[in-house]
C-alpha cells in the first residue's frame, strides 16, 4: 500500500491475564477512513487505545509514518500528530466549552484547525464557548469531543463510537463532519458499532471479532452475508 501513514503487526495486548487482542494487524494510507467494525467486546477500543498510546502492546508494533511508536506516551504521539475522539467523550467537566477546546491545543502543532475553524465546523459551539462542557447536550458534547481532537491538528484521527446513544439526526450530522475532515485531508480510522453507518462512511474496513481480524476489504467488495458472519461469527 502507497504512502502508508499507519501499519499495524501482529498486535497482542493483554489486560492483566485476560488476552483482548490476539495478533491484530492492519494498514492505513494517507487520506484514508477507515472503519474498524465489530460487536461489543470484540477490541475495537482497545486497538485504538493501543495506537493512540494509552495501552502498551505484549507483543507486536504499532508503526506510524515509518518509525516504531509502541509503547510511547500518548501525549508524545498527540505531538507527532495522532489525536483520539473517546468513547463517551470524556469532556473535562470544570472546564467550559471554550476552555475544553484550548486543552487539545497543547501539544502547539500547527495546521488549519483552530478555535474559529472548530466554531465554523460546530457554530453552536461558538454559541455556547462559556458554557460548562457538561451542559451540553450528548450530541453537542461529541462536537465538542471532535473539536477537541482537531484543535491538536493529526494528521491522524481516532474516533471511537461517535454515533452511541445519539438521535439519528445528530449522528447524520455528525457523520457530515467526519467525511469534511477526511476531505480536509485527515486520516480518519472511525471504530463503529453500526455496520450500515461503517460501511457507508469507510473508504476499507476492517471487522474485529474476538479480539481478532475476521474480515478486510473495500465495501464495494463485501457481501451481506460475509460482513455478517465476521460480525457475529456465525
Amino acid at each position: 500500500m502507497a504512502d502508508r501513514v499507519l501499519v499495524v503487526e501482529d498486535l497482542k495486548v493483554f489486560y492483566n491475564e485476560f488476552q483482548a487482542l490476539f495478533g491484530v494487524s492492519l494498514e492505513v494510507a494517507a487520506g484514508e477512513t477507515v472503519a474498524i467494525l465489530g460487536a461489543n467486546g470484540a477490541g475495537k477500543t482497545t486497538l485504538l487505545n493501543t495506537i493512540a498510546g494509552v495501552l502498551t502492546p505484549r507483543q507486536g508494533k504499532v508503526i506510524y509514518r515509518g518509525a516504531p511508536v509502541s509503547g510511547s506516551p500518548a501525549y508524545r504521539l498527540c505531538r507527532r500528530g495522532i489525536s483520539m475522539v473517546p468513547e463517551g467523550r470524556r469532556i473535562f467537566p470544570s472546564l467550559t466549552v471554550e476552555e475544553n477546546l484550548e486543552v487539545g491545543a497543547y501539544s502547539g502543532r500547527r495546521g488549519p484547525w483552530q478555535r474559529e475553524a472548530v466554531f465554523n465546523l460546530f457554530p453552536i459551539l461558538r454559541e455556547r464557548a462559556r458554557v460548562p462542557g457538561t451542559e451540553l447536550s450528548g450530541g453537542e458534547q461529541q462536537m465538542l469531543a471532535i473539536g477537541r481532537a482537531l484543535m491538536s491538528n493529526p494528521d491522524l484521527i481516532l474516533m471511537d463510537e461517535i454515533s452511541l446513544g445519539l438521535a439519528p439526526l445528530v449522528v447524520q450530522e455528525l457523520y457530515k463532519v467526519v467525511r469534511a475532515v477526511a476531505e480536509a485531508g485527515t486520516t480518519v480510522i472511525l471504530v463503529e458499532q453500526d455496520v450500515t453507518r461503517g460501511l457507508k462512511a469507510a473508504d476499507r474496513v476492517y471487522c474485529l471479532l474476538e479480539g481478532r481480524v475476521s474480515l478486510a476489504g473495500r465495501p464495494a467488495e463485501l457481501g451481506a452475508d460475509q460482513v455478517s458472519q465476521a460480525y457475529f461469527g456465525v
